[in-house]
């Protein structure tokens, strides 16, 4: 790992400890468990989605601005815009995030029909019942954090709980680790009737994120070198750098069918109108 996901880690790591000083994990899968269900995932068949983000802060970029005041309202206008789910930041330390502020968009999203996804550099089993326990239809996980072992459990987790996965991927090793845990776990899927399928079924999602872990730079051409690469039968998220229509278009064009959209959405005075701007740029875009 870098350096900047070493520290994220063991950050991680020690949340998670002190968490449980508070709440077992029988505890928290209790409330997980009590929980209504999150607005399922759902992507547009005009064949481009975007999730929208909350984001207080970016290393690469600081505070970002008066947008953060009235992040709830944010939030709502990213609803409002046609985002198909909203992630938010919960890392503490290096972008302002917490639990509550999930907590608080789910609650605010669920009778809108969006679910929430929790962003964080999640470690351990109990960050995503964490997650499900603050609302959370959805996480991020990142494919360079773990083993692939530890991967494959948080992925269990999140399935059985219902929540959606974005898997996050810097390189090609990344993109070989998914292929084969993806492989692999379709092969020893046991066959069911569909009702159960449909309702068991796994919802994940590959991203490619573009920015450099040592310069925190976006490097654009990642998209284009690893998009052949990204395995197939899921959902493509180009994560980092898309800013604006011309980018949703060019994503478009790769063969991307989502992006994921923080620091230009949360820095632009009007969220909603560039979401929809965005949307309906990659949409008439033929890949």
């Amino acid at each position: 790992m870098s350096g900047f996901l070493d520290d994220m880690a063991r950050s991680s790591a020690a949340r998670v400890a002190e968490a449980a000083r508070h709440e077992s994990a029988q505890a928290l899968e209790r409330r997980a468990r009590a929980m209504p269900p999150s607005p399922r995932l759902r992507l547009s068949s005009s064949g481009f989605d975007v999730i929208a983000e909350l984001k207080l802060r970016s290393p690469a970029v600081g505070r970002l601005g008066d947008a953060s005041r009235d992040w709830l309202g944010r939030i709502a206008a990213y609803a409002r815009g046609g985002a198909a789910a909203v992630s938010v930041l919960t890392e503490p330390s290096r972008f302002d995030g917490a639990l509550d502020h999930l907590r608080q968009a789910a609650e605010a999203l669920a009778p809108l029909g969006v679910p929430a996804m929790r962003k964080d550099f999640l470690v351990d089993r109990y960050q995503i019942l964490e997650a499900r326990a603050a609302g959370a239809g959805g996480v991020l996980v990142i494919l360079r954090m773990l083993p692939r072992p530890q991967i494959a459990e948080l992925l269990d987790v999140a399935a059985e709980h219902g929540m959606f996965v974005l898997l996050e991927a810097f390189d090609e090793l990344d993109l070989s680790v998914a292929g084969d845990l993806l492989n692999s776990r379709a092969a020893h899927r046991a066959p069911r009737g569909a009702a159960h399928r449909a309702e068991h079924e796994e919802q994940i999602l590959i991203g490619i994120n573009s920015r450099d872990l040592q310069t925190l730079q976006v490097v654009q051409d990642r998209f284009a070198a690893l998009g052949p690469l990204l395995p197939a039968g899921y959902p493509a998220v180009a994560e980092s750098g898309v800013a604006s229509a011309d980018d949703a278009r060019r994503m478009r064009h790769l063969g991307y069918g989502a992006a994921l959209i923080g620091t230009a959405l949360m820095a632009h005075e009007d969220p909603s109108g560039l979401l929809r701007e965005i949307l309906t740029a990659a949409r008439t875009v033929q890949p």
